[in-house]
Parts: structure tokens; sequence; C-alpha cells
């Protein structure tokens, strides 16, 4: 319920002449009132289809099929656990390990705790506020300055004069007086002990909404949070497999060089046999032998890519360096791709994509902050109350006569802050403004994240199946210039040449199907697949732990 600030029952002059009761029933009748903006979850603005398969489809009509490459996608909504599609276990077991151990991950969790605590701190300005109080003070008040300049002292030493008419009336009497007035004056004019002990408690009532605003603010910033949580989960999982991909790679390329290594020798040993008989020349053999030294050189270079990607995978998973080497040392083939890809509707990605739904969090926090900007051009209605006890010995604290009280409503009412709340309302809305904007940046950025997966993963594709067949055609190639050097037919050149392309066309072959692979892990991140399955329960004993 929105009310102007013009028309606020608190500004108009007859509430003033309503009994307390009366004010109080109104207050709390217009409790339920809350200023400011209302949010509404923005509607994402995506097309129908994803605009790269629309691109290939259309390609396709006008091209022969065997020029066009296309990837089979379906529109269901890819899985969850989109790892598993890779059919290898290690890489499952690693995803699984980084998910429970890595320590950037542990960190967005731990910021969804104080996010949560945020929320019970706003929560608690609504609530009552008791405190329990005690004092002791030792006060001189200055009553004998007073009594000494009102000549209370002078007229109390005239008691005792012999002239005194009290003396006159009964002889001795004035200095009898004299000292009782003494006296009484001593204690009127000692420091005096006072104790006091007892119960404060305020509450604030939120009659517009300024707390419930609040509260509403810092619930978006925990759901921000965790959305942040989400998106580190959906990206670790993603460097992971990408990492084991590169490893994966990295292995099968060290094994394509070394056979190439073990090939090459025989091409010396064939060589040097033959220089010997005279049939060749001793530069066919220094050529071949420099040749396989160039070769052999690609080893380490091979090794070091091995070592830094088992070092990273031990990295995400929350482990020293060489803690995976036991079990991943041992090469294996590159996880291949599944054969069809589900990629869902952009319909679909807003509500996947963990920093599509983080930025959607963050404008109804900022939407909320509109609101509690508003509520502070309207008056602070509080319930304020004391009941205690006050005694000048600590012993009378526990009787009911010292008993002491105070309670009533207290209003506040801004009325002249040198344009800070009109400035803080601009920039709340602004803020509101940047929010909604950066949403649908998210929401376009996520369109472009898929859509360049898509085109990445299917010409890759394409690239992988031309590269197969360039190394049978290069194999072919080689053993057949082999085969007439052998025979004498061909120069060693020719040799040396078609081994040269068949290294390269190996090499190349391996590089495009750990590419394929590795952008499949890309395609999967983009669509925002891996964090459903999980996300509430990795984070559930984090915030226990908090609370």
């Amino acid at each position: 319920m929105r009310r102007p600030l013009v028309n606020s029952p608190w500004l108009t002059p007859r509430l003033s002449a309503l009994p307390v009761l009366s004010a109080l029933s109104v207050a709390m009748l217009l409790s339920a009132c809350t200023v400011g903006p209302d949010f509404h979850a923005p509607k994402a603005d995506v097309p129908d289809q994803w605009h790269d398969t629309q691109r290939s489809t259309a390609t396709a009509t006008g091209a022969s099929a065997a020029n066009v490459a296309s990837v089979p996608t379906l529109d269901t909504d890819p899985d969850p656990r989109w790892w598993r599609n890779f059919n290898d276990p290690t890489l499952d077991a690693l995803v699984g390990r980084a998910a429970r151990g890595n320590l950037d991950l542990q960190e967005a969790v731990l910021r969804i705790v104080e996010a949560r605590t945020q929320v019970q701190s706003a929560a608690a300005q609504g609530l009552p506020n008791v405190r329990a109080t005690g004092s002791y003070q030792r006060e001189q008040l200055g009553v004998k300055g007073f009594l000494e300049s009102d000549g209370v002292y002078d007229k109390v030493d005239q008691l005792g004069a012999p002239n005194s008419p009290v003396n006159a009336v009964a002889p001795g009497a004035g200095a009898t007086l004299q000292n009782g007035a003494n006296n009484l004056l001593n204690q009127l004019t000692a420091p005096v002990n006072l104790w006091q002990a007892g119960f404060d408690a305020s509450w604030e009532l939120d009659l517009f909404g300024r707390v419930r605003r609040s509260v509403e603010a810092a619930n978006a910033q925990t759901e921000a949070a965790v959305e942040s949580r989400n998106d580190a989960l959906l990206s670790l999982e993603a460097e992971v497999a990408q990492t084991y991909m590169q490893l994966r790679g990295a292995q099968a390329l060290h094994a394509i060089t070394a056979s190439l290594v073990d090939e090459q020798r025989e091409i010396v040993t064939l060589t040097q046999s033959q220089a010997k008989v005279g049939l060749t020349s001793e530069l066919d053999v220094k050529s071949a032998t420099a040749q396989l030294a160039q070769t052999q050189a690609q080893l380490p270079q091979y090794e070091q890519q091995i070592a830094q990607a088992l070092n990273g995978l031990a990295y995400l998973v929350g482990e020293p360096p060489g803690a995976l080497e036991a079990e991943l040392d041992a090469p294996a083939a590159v996880p291949p791709v599944p054969p069809v890809v589900p990629v869902g509707l952009p319909s679909t990605l807003a509500r996947r994509r963990p920093d599509v739904r983080r930025a959607e969090a963050s404008l109804h926090s900022a939407t909320a902050n509109v609101g509690v900007a508003v509520a502070q051009f309207y008056p602070d209605v509080s319930l304020t109350g004391q009941v205690g006890t006050r005694a000048t010995n600590a012993s009378d604290l526990s009787r009911w006569s010292h008993l002491f009280y105070s309670f009533g409503p207290s209003i506040s009412l801004p009325i002249f802050q040198g344009g800070a709340l009109v400035s803080n309302l601009r920039l709340s809305k602004a803020q509101e403004a940047e929010a909604a904007l950066d949403y649908r940046k998210t929401v376009l950025m996520a369109l472009r994240d898929v859509d360049n997966a898509l085109a990445v993963y299917r010409t890759d594709q394409a690239r992988r199946d031309s590269l197969s067949e360039s190394v049978a055609a290069e194999q072919a190639a080689f053993d057949l210039a082999r085969d007439s050097y052998r025979k004498g037919i061909t120069s060693f050149i020719n040799v040396l040449d078609a081994e040269r392309q068949l290294a390269q066309a190996r090499q190349q072959y391996a590089q495009g199907t750990m590419q394929v692979s590795t952008d499949l892990v890309s395609l999967y991140k983009a669509l925002g697949g891996g964090w459903q399955s999980d996300a509430d329960t990795s984070a559930a004993p984090a915030a226990r732990q908090g609370g």
C-alpha cells in the first residue's frame, strides 16, 4: 500500500487532538502499509530458437550436405550432470571431488552464510529491543552553595547567639536548634550514593515498511549470493572438465609423438643400411637423423603440458601439486562427445543460468532499497518504556516502594536534512535502473555465449572430421613413399616430406579431437547446467555452522 508524503495522516493537525490510545490504534492499522515500488520478476527478451541452429539449417537448405557442418541437437533441457555424458568415471570422480574440496567454492558458500546473517540483522530492527540496565553514581548536588547564597547558614548561626529570641524564651534552646539545623544541612549537602536497576525497552513500529523493505533487500542479496555460489560451481565443473580434456589431449599428443619417434628411428636405420651398400647417400642419413631430432624435441613440450594439467586439476580439487599423478599419470584417450546434444530452448535459459538469476536477485534488492529510501521520508513511531528501582542504598533496590517506570510513544518526523533524503532516493532509483540494465545485458551475454558455443562446436566437429580424412590420406601417401624408396623408385626427400605431413596430420587430428570435447564443455557451461542437483545440499553444512 503506497501513500504519498503529502497525504500522510501523521501530518494532519487533527491527529494531535486525538487521545493517545486512538493514535496508537491508527498506527497499528497503518502497520501493514509498505511504501515504495513492488518487485516483479523481469521477462527475458529471448528468441524462439537458437540463432546458430537456424543459420546452419538455412545453410544446409541452400548447399549440399557434404559442405555443411551440422550438430544433432535436441530441444530438451540439458542434463544437470552433463559431464556424465562423456562416460568417463575418472572425470565423474574429479568433478565430485572438486565440488567437495575446492577452496573458492567454499568461500562462496561462506558468503551465503554472511548474507543470511544480514537478513537476521535486518529483521531484528522490527523486533522489540529490551535491555537490562544497572548503574551506581556518587553525586554531589552542590546544594551548599545555594544555601550559602540564600544566607541559610547565617540564620542558623543566629539561632545560637545570646541575644537570640529563642534563648530569651528558653535559655539554651537556641544552641539546641542550631545543632539540629547544622546536622540537617550537613545531610543535605553531603554526597549521595544512587543505585539503580531495571529494564529499558523500545519497539519501532514499522508503519511504512522501512524494515520490511530492508529485510526484502537482504533476502534478495542472499539469493544473489546463492546464485553466485551456483555460478562458481558451474564454472568449477567446466574448468575441471576442460583441464581433464587438456590432460588427456596432451597425453595423446605425447603418445603420437613417441610413436612418430619410433617410426623415424626405423627410417634412420633403413637409410643407414642402404648407405652401407651404396643405395643411398650420407645426406639422406643426416636428413633422417635431423627430422628424428626435431620430433624428439616436441616431447618435452607435451610433458610440460601434462605436468601443468595435473597441477591444475590438483588445485581445483583442493590438493597440493602431485596429489593426482598416481591416478592420472597413465595415458588415456580423450573422452568422446555424445552423438546428440540436448540444448533446450532460449526461453528456459534465464532459469538455468546462475548469472542471470543473480542479476534478477540484484534487481530485486535494488528495487527494495528504493522502498527503504521512500520510507525515510515518513515518520518513525516507536514505543518506549522503562521500569526499575532506584535507591541510595543497594539493599533497598528490592523494595517495591522504590519502583519507578515510564512508557509512551515517540514520533520522529524528518523536516530538513539538507537534501540528504532526496539524494538517497535518487541514488536508489539510479541503482535500480542500473540493475535493470545489468539484467538485460546478462541475458544478452547468455544468448551470445550459447550461440558462440554452438558455432564453435559445430565448426570444430567439421574440422575434426576433415582432419580424420587427412590422416588416412597422409598415411597412405607415406606408406607408398616408403615402399617406393625401398624399391629405389623415388628419392628420400619424398619420404621425409610424406612423413612430416603425416606427423602434422596426426597431431592436428589429436588436437582437433581434444578441442571438440573442450568445446562441448563450453557449450554445457553456456547452457547453465551443473548446479541444480546439489547446490542446496552443498551450502547447507556451512550455513548451519554459521548459525
